[in-house]
């Protein structure tokens, strides 16, 4: 997954997160029983999700500075798999 899908999935979490609990303080009037467990239900879910997007950001802060270390440390190897990489993406993309 690259820098810019990550960042993009992390501000669409974001914004689901910031919706619900938009949508729970909506809907913070008088609720039956069943209306009340489902609040609580997505209550959960939202603090879930808030936590799955802070772990996601960590790891993603985390794995980009551990690839932009190893191409400054191997920059020659870097690019070289790069140059293999798109080698072969081409030659797959020509056959079709």
């Amino acid at each position: 997954m690259t820098k810019e899908a990550a960042d993009r999935l992390l501000a669409d979490l974001r914004a689901v997160v910031r919706d619900g609990q938009d949508l729970l303080k909506a809907g913070a009037g008088d609720l039956s029983e069943k209306g009340k467990e489902a609040r609580a239900r997505l209550e959960e879910a939202l603090q879930r999700a808030r936590v799955t997007c802070e772990q996601a950001e960590s790891k993603a802060g985390e794995a980009a500075h551990a690839a932009e270390s190893a191409i400054r440390e191997h920059p020659f190897t870097s690019v070289g798999v790069a140059f293999g990489i798109g080698v072969l993406l081409g030659a797959l993309i020509q056959r079709r």
